[in-house]
């Protein structure tokens, strides 16, 4: 039986883009970079007109502008390893740690934030845009390093060489946001649309994401058929 990608949560972080069933965890896979150039994504209401006023008559006018997205890139970022695993023999059941992979904290950002907006209704913007089944994470959180993330696989006829992983699912996007007579704002979101783990043999080609491959690379034996194929 072949082994599954399994994506574990770990506890208190929060995962998104669950692609399938569950088991001690989610099942899934982020898709791989793409770029979207010059979509128009409207507001949730049409532009007022144009400032015409102080600050606070700015910021109520242009609060339903329009955004204009490009460089779009969506990313897998490793943020955990195991130890490399060996089965002597078949078992159907592991639980290991997963240590973090250096000590860097993940934060959503905004450059260039319109006027009325703010940074959360940026990143809610792009959300719509990618059409996402969870929200993107908001300015107020964050991905931390966790050193209690534990990883549990119970499916599968196991024997032989395996790694497990953690990633963070990275999104950035460029942006131009328009609203009536307003010179048009440029700006730039980084944020994050899920975290996880995954588990594979090292007798298979590993999985699309960088995370995977980089954690195949590190962990599989050398004449194993994931590490060649990172080569």
């Amino acid at each position: 039986m072949r082994p599954a990608v399994i994506m574990v949560r770990t506890p208190g972080v929060r995962a998104r883009g669950d692609g399938g069933g569950r088991m001690h965890g989610t099942v899934g896979r982020f898709c791989g970079a793409g770029l979207v150039v010059g979509v128009l994504v409207a507001g949730v209401a049409a532009c007022s007109g144009g400032s015409g006023g102080d600050g606070d008559g700015r910021a109520e006018a242009c609060a339903d502008g329009t955004y204009a997205w490009s460089g779009v890139r969506r990313e897998e970022r490793l943020t955990a390893l195991s130890d490399p695993i060996w089965f002597e023999k078949r078992t159907d059941s592991y639980t290991s740690r997963l240590e973090p992979v250096g000590d860097r904290v993940h934060r959503p950002s905004v450059t260039g934030t319109p006027g009325g907006v703010g940074a959360a209704g940026v990143i809610k913007a792009l959300g719509r845009h990618l059409k996402v089944e969870e929200p993107l994470a908001g300015p107020s959180e964050k991905e931390v390093p966790e050193r209690d993330h534990y990883f549990e696989v119970t499916t599968g006829d196991l024997k032989g060489a395996y790694y497990a992983w953690g990633y963070v699912g990275l999104v950035t996007a460029d942006f131009t946001y328009t609203c009536g007579d307003d010179k048009p704002v440029k700006g730039r979101v980084r944020t994050w649309e899920g975290t996880g783990s995954g588990f594979m043999p090292c007798s298979e080609e590993p999985p699309e994401g960088v995370a995977g491959r980089a954690a195949a690379g590190e962990l599989c034996p050398a004449d194993s058929r994931a590490a060649k194929a990172t080569d």
